[in-house]
């Protein structure tokens, strides 16, 4: 079936297509004949109860400096002149975001948004993890420096983060003994009125922080993302290094644990953390590593999102 697709970004033009997973949904997608626009969220406009966009039609190849060719600018009727919507914009997961959640829900579910936007709204990926105990280490979510203070002295050495950060901002390692945490709440509490987390510190981390890719509620592979000597963060944007990895034992456990709860929330295309045993966030916004994966074992993650994309919108219409 081909269908028609509106792709929510920041500027296609300026990914790195040897690394993007969205660059990849969108390949796959025109490989199979899909149409596709982009277009960059602030252009959302909901006049008399219909959601419009403005947005380019895009045609994609794998060529560096060259890889996008765009149409000229149209109005999208997005419950009208397109069939499904990818919500891919990077965090933060601020207001602004919080806000294209609320307009793309007017749409969905009769045009397919990927992923759901009332779920990935109700689901910050630092706080879904709590709602499965067992898989997360120890945990505090808190904006109350004495419950802060307490947890630090609780478990000793602790990894300090914001809320609602991602590409691993913020994240900072505090020893058993040290003295900066109070500074650091201050610090963050001058820019921002949201919760931090503390989390015991997982030594395993210097092995690797696996990124797994769960496609519908099921584990399609993993890639490790190895922190630079003395870092902590494995991000790939600060210096983490991406290597080929295979899932676990307890990796199966914990996407079985999971996976129906994604299933059932429409969070087709979810990226997981997990470190040494254990589960830290649910990625639901922009999930990247599909580019990793492919290249080190040959799967796809995004031929298998399409797929399930293209089964749930044929079942829409039949």
């Amino acid at each position: 079936m081909t269908l028609r697709v509106a792709i929510q970004m920041d500027p296609i033009e300026a990914v790195d297509i040897a690394g993007d997973t969205t660059f990849l949904m969108a390949e796959t997608a025109q490989a199979r004949g899909h149409k596709q626009w982009v277009y960059d969220f602030r252009t959302l406009a909901l006049e008399e109860g219909r959601l419009y966009c403005r947005a380019r039609p895009i045609t994609v190849r794998r060529e560096v400096g060259n890889h996008v060719d765009f149409g000229d600018w149209e109005k999208l009727d997005l419950a009208e002149d397109v069939d499904v919507i990818l919500m891919r914009q990077d965090p933060p997961f601020d207001m602004a975001y919080v806000t294209a959640t609320y307009l793309l829900e007017t749409v969905h579910p009769r045009t397919l948004v990927v992923n759901d936007p009332a779920q990935v709204r109700s689901a910050p990926e630092k706080l879904m993890v709590t709602a499965f105990p067992g898989l997360q280490p120890p945990t505090l979510i808190s904006a109350d420096p004495v419950a802060l203070d307490a947890f630090h002295k609780k478990h000793g050495e602790v990894v300090l983060k914001p809320l609602h950060g991602n590409g691993g901002s913020g994240v900072i390692k505090l020893r058993a003994d040290d003295p900066n945490l109070d500074a650091l709440i201050e610090i963050h509490a001058a820019g921002s009125r949201d919760p931090l987390v503390i989390q015991k510190f997982i030594p395993a981390v210097s092995k690797g922080d696996k990124r797994i890719l769960l496609i519908d509620g099921e584990p399609v592979g993993a890639i490790n993302r190895v922190p630079a000597a003395g870092a902590v963060r494995s991000n790939l944007h600060v210096g983490g290094t991406a290597m080929p990895v295979a899932l676990t034992p307890r990796d199966l456990e914990i996407c079985a644990a999971i996976g129906p709860t994604l299933r059932e929330r429409g969070l087709i295309f979810v990226g997981i953390d997990v470190i040494g045993d254990y589960l830290t966030e649910i990625n639901v916004t922009s999930p990247t590593g599909a580019q990793q994966l492919k290249a080190f074992t040959g799967i796809d993650a995004t031929a298998l999102m399409w797929d399930a994309i293209e089964a749930k919108r044929a079942a829409q219409v039949a």
